[in-house]
């Protein structure tokens, strides 16, 4: 009988160490899991911050790039211009230069008729 009490009295004990074992787990697990909870909440946090840097990062490189194609177009536009003008004027100055080698042209016509007239009478 003594042995029956003996071995009553560890079960008891091993069921009482069982079920603090069992709150223990409980209250780690609990822990784990509100830590957990809290490391995913600050991991949203800083994804959002992140999220929102980005955002803002985007939106001054699309601003510097949108002045920068602005600035990079009127240059292009004042170089057309400058070149129209450039061109224009040449071709004044070729105008003027096959007005030029008309007259010259004709006078050395003129020119040479008169030697042959003045060859023949000679």
């Amino acid at each position: 009988m003594e042995e029956k009490t003996i071995l009553h009295a560890l079960l008891q004990a091993l069921e009482q160490h069982s079920d603090k074992i069992s709150a223990n787990m409980q209250e780690m697990e609990q822990r784990l899991n509100r830590k957990i909870e809290a490391m995913e909440q600050q991991l949203r946090n800083e994804m959002q911050e992140m999220e929102q840097q980005l955002r803002t990062e985007i939106r001054t490189a699309e601003t510097r790039l949108e002045a920068k194609i602005d600035s990079l177009r009127e240059e292009v536009q004042e170089m057309n211009k400058q070149l129209n003008e450039r061109i224009d004027h040449l071709e004044e100055e070729l105008t003027d230069t096959q007005t030029s080698v008309e007259v010259l042209t004709t006078k050395v016509l003129h020119h040479d008729r008169k030697l042959r007239q003045l060859a023949k009478q000679a």
